[in-house]
């Protein structure tokens, strides 16, 4: 078999490492994700709340593997004039497919160049949705039938997100080709998993007490908030690295946002930064104002979406006070979902208001600016064929919306039909960790709870056998 020498250059073999590392950091996200949840559930619901994010992170990052991650390459398969361009890259690219277990010295350069960076891409693809399906289930915690989830956890990476990075997030995307800009990802993961949970949790209800007084249980409250700000520390330790992997590296060129925009590593970077401390100042701000200690932790990550789309195409000041909205975007979106009934206090606040609002912003402050094409493709697909417009924005948020809406809520409508969606009542009132693993991740939940003190965690209820402690466990 011949062999291609060239796929092994240095320039290459460095973007290699690149992007694996971008690839693995956003597994540290995820680990953000279950440190924010496991301070913000109640105790009796940890080890379970654990369990199921990080299975369904690993369905839905199957999903991408399988079969996810040639959707989004269609788009590049379309401008290079590949015959039958989805099928191409379904052959080419889905889990058994020829470039996907080919060595790269095997790979002919014409056909694909820099293999082992596309390849190590797909990675990032896979661990890419893993934290999208984790953003999600934060916005369901403590209710959600573990099956249910499990399989729109599959949909979503299988199909739905890769949808929308197709539509929306790549240099030859279809909408990008027109204005649409996005750089970190802020319509495949924040938009898509906000709009979810917003169909999501309004189908599957509030959480007993949430909203109205329970006589079983009390309002639920986080047994542990502190380790949101751990969460939430990790979660920005990991994003710099993801950061860079959300664009190209052109050896002895320079680096490109993902839409070819002309930007710069240290310049994304040091925007992605002035983001975050902006949210940080405003939602340290609120928490004070409001008495509420996840407004100033949480703040950097409201403020982080709010200039995902600018990182690669504006400047720190700009992203500085665009961030600093974030916080009061996601403020007032808590405050509508209060309003409409719909309990999550997370994830739409955070990443589906200030996640619209951010992509909005940057059509009227990035207006004009050139984003799409390819380097070395001329006329329809030549670099810079489109200019960043408020218009193309608003389109990209609406197909988003649609494109994971629609699904969503047909998934959801079948699953009540045959099921449900949610937990007993008596399973949520014991809670998950014994109804459904028959141990507790604290050994003082095994006991029956007795007195004020165990009114006050929720625990008490209708009379449920609990299972013994079983030899030589602790949990």
């Amino acid at each position: 078999m011949e062999q291609f020498p060239e796929q092994a250059s240095t320039n290459w073999i460095m973007a290699t490492f690149i992007y694996t590392f971008g690839a693995v950091a956003v597994l540290l996200v995820l680990m953000g994700l279950v440190l924010v949840d496991m301070g913000m559930v109640r105790r009796r619901n940890v080890l379970d709340t654990v369990v199921q994010k990080i299975g369904a992170a690993m369905v839905g990052g199957f999903g991408t593997l399988l079969i996810g991650y040639p959707i989004w390459q269609w788009q590049f398969n379309q401008a290079f004039g590949v015959p039958s361009p989805l099928w191409q890259a379904v052959k080419d690219w889905w889990l058994g497919g020829s470039f996907t277990s080919t060595p790269s010295r095997y790979i002919d350069p014409a056909l694909l160049p820099e293999a082992d960076v596309l390849q190590i891409f797909l990675v990032f693809f896979v661990t890419f949705t893993m934290a999208t399906i984790g953003l999600i289930h934060t916005g369901v915690v403590e209710r959600v039938k573990p099956l249910p989830f499990y399989v729109m956890s599959f949909v979503i990476g299988a199909v739905l997100s890769p949808l929308v990075g197709y539509l929306c997030w790549g240099s030859l995307s279809p909408l990008t080709l027109r204005g649409t800009h996005d750089f970190d990802g802020i319509f495949p993961l924040y938009i898509t998993a906000g709009t979810f949970v917003l169909v999501l949790a309004w189908r599957v209800g509030p959480r007993l007490g949430a909203f109205r007084s329970h006589a079983s249980t009390a309002r639920p409250v986080g047994h542990n908030v502190g380790l949101v700000g751990v969460g939430m520390l990790l979660i920005l330790f990991a994003l710099p690295f993801v950061t860079i992997g959300s664009g190209f590296i052109i050896a002895d060129v320079g680096f490109f946002g993902i839409s070819f925009t002309e930007s710069g590593i240290g310049v994304v970077i040091v925007n992605l930064f002035a983001s975050i401390l902006g949210g940080a100042l405003t939602g340290l701000a609120l928490g004070y104002a409001r008495k509420e200690a996840t407004w100033a932790l949480l703040g950097p990550i409201a403020g982080l979406v709010m200039g995902g789309t600018l990182f690669d195409v504006s400047t720190a000041w700009i992203c500085l006070l665009v961030g600093a909205l974030g916080p009061f975007v996601g403020l007032g979106t808590a405050a509508l979902m209060r309003k409409a009934g719909i309990d999550d206090p997370k994830v739409v606040p955070l990443a589906l208001g200030p996640g619209i609002v951010g992509a909005l912003l940057c059509g009227f402050l990035e207006w004009g600016t050139p984003t799409g094409g390819y380097i070395g493709l001329e006329g329809d697909y030549a670099v810079g064929v489109a200019e960043i417009t408020p218009w193309w924005q608003l389109a990209g948020v609406v197909a988003t919306v649609v494109v994971v809406g629609v699904p969503a809520l047909l998934m959801c409508l079948l699953f009540e039909k045959f099921g449900g969606l949610r937990v007993s009542e008596e399973a949520e009132l014991v809670g998950l960790d014994v109804t459904q693993w028959g141990v507790s991740n604290f050994g003082d939940d095994l006991r029956p709870p007795t007195g004020p003190t165990g009114a006050a965690q929720g625990i008490a209820g209708p009379s449920v056998a609990l299972p013994a402690e079983p030899d030589g466990l602790r949990f």
